[in-house]
């Protein structure tokens, strides 16, 4: 596997998981939840755009007004599989070998998230890597070659969703990304919303 090659900006696709029920914050759709007067998804194209050349937004509701930034739109094809149904559509979709995946309720993702995981598979080739920072993995801050499809498939049918439990089994490397506290905050609750707005990372 030639890494150096094959995360190159232009063999990665990244997708957008805005696909959630919100729950926790009354069934809203978290990724047109606004911060700082843009939608959470603005914030995370705006990051994940210049890293990779090809990007996916995964919605399952509002999707016309996802395709109004541009880039495909697709959906799970099955329900309640939780994140990884919008990972699993997107490596259906994907032509690239490499899937970067994110979630929309992280406003300040890493700037360098795919260059820092195509220098550690530089030197430690793998199918699989995961951002950790510096005290938890972020399962959904993943780097899948798209050869993982079938395993994906085959864990989905079996009734499992954790995200956590899939990259374990398929045995992730963690990318660590300690030095930036802010670039994982999740958009769980209003509380959290409210502590950064007017913040910048």
């Amino acid at each position: 596997m030639n890494t150096i090659d094959e995360m190159a900006p232009d063999n990665v696709t990244a997708v957008i998981l805005a696909g959630g029920k919100g729950r926790r914050m009354g069934g809203i759709d978290k990724g047109l939840v606004k911060l700082n007067g843009k939608p959470l998804i603005e914030h995370v194209i705006a990051r994940l755009q210049p890293q990779v050349s090809h990007l996916i937004i995964s919605a399952n509701r509002n999707v016309e007004h996802y395709q109004q930034y541009g880039y495909p739109v697709i959906t799970d094809q099955a329900t309640n599989q939780g994140p990884l149904g919008g990972v699993f559509s997107a490596l259906q979709q994907c032509k690239s070998n490499w899937l970067l995946t994110m979630p929309c309720d992280t406003p300040y993702p890493p700037q360098n998230l795919r260059l820092r995981i195509h220098q550690t598979a530089n030197h430690t080739p793998n199918l699989l890597f995961t951002a950790h920072d510096g005290q938890r993995s972020q399962p959904l801050f993943s780097m899948i070659h798209r050869s993982l499809i079938n395993s994906l498939h085959t864990f989905l049918a079996s009734n499992e969703k954790k995200v956590a439990l899939w990259l374990k089994q398929e045995g992730t490397i963690e990318v660590e990304f300690s030095d930036q506290p802010m670039a994982f905050i999740n958009i769980n609750t209003e509380k959290i919303l409210a502590n950064i707005q007017n913040k910048t990372p």
